[in-house]
């Protein structure tokens, strides 16, 4: 199982948010670029990139930055946040972006995620994002009358493959994941499954991999290594 590191970007500085509000951000960095040579310096294999800017503005806002960040890294990176248009997808990956995540458009725009699979194989994955089992939208300010199962079914019929889900109200709190929604989600579809939310400790990701889920191929840790809960290091000699 990855672990992936996050790096949300907003106004161009690393960031953290708590269950999503904008209104408490903590700042880690002002400089992302050396943040992610960090994840890479302690054996980092791939990057989970979030421009915050651009999920609320409904395109693109960080993506000169994410762009720099995966080329200066070298390491496969993904990118979220804003990105609503073929063109949007050309551009970052352009930019040097491995695979793009499609969050608000998969919901309001099915027909886009099945052109943006048969265009560009393997590089699309959706960002299945919940208040309470239902889907939210456009930077987690909405929340639609959807479950993410439901959305998830569409999306496997679009041709999509992975899939990130996170639960907003474990997000940024280092409450520990929603292992019965987690469970619940991975165990309802056939396709690769990445867990985001709440991560506090190295017990929450072995407890992740020992789930009965084969398909939870990777976790997304963010505030944990930031406030120093555990190194990326430590967490990965622990798997």
């Amino acid at each position: 199982m990855l672990i992936i590191p996050a790096i949300d970007l907003l106004d161009g500085k690393c960031v953290r948010l708590h269950q999503g509000n904008y209104a408490e951000k903590t700042e880690y960095s002002s400089d992302p670029v050396s943040v992610g040579m960090e994840w890479k310096r302690q054996g980092g294999e791939f990057l989970h990139l979030v421009d915050l800017d651009g999920a609320k503005a409904g395109h693109p806002v960080n993506l000169e930055i994410a762009g720099k960040i995966a080329r200066e890294t070298g390491i496969p990176s993904e990118l979220g946040g804003g990105i609503r248009s073929i063109e949007h997808i050309e551009s970052a990956l352009q930019s040097g972006i491995s695979r793009v995540i499609l969050g608000t458009v998969a919901y309001r725009n099915p027909a886009l995620v099945k052109e943006a699979a048969k265009c560009y194989p393997g590089k699309i994955i959706i960002g299945i994002d919940c208040k309470k089992g239902l889907v939210a939208v456009q930077g987690w300010t909405k929340t639609e009358s959807i479950t993410a199962l439901e959305l998830a079914v569409m999306m496997l019929d679009a041709g999509i493959d992975t899939f990130i889900f996170t639960d907003i109200s474990r997000d940024g709190t280092l409450a520990g994941p929603n292992f019965q929604a987690l469970q619940e989600f991975s165990q309802g579809i056939e396709a690769s499954v990445i867990a985001s939310g709440g991560i506090s400790s190295i017990k929450d990701i072995q407890d992740l991999n020992q789930l009965n889920c084969s398909n939870i191929t990777g976790v997304i840790v963010g505030k944990a290594l930031y406030d120093g809960c555990f190194t990326l290091k430590e967490a990965l000699q622990a798997l």
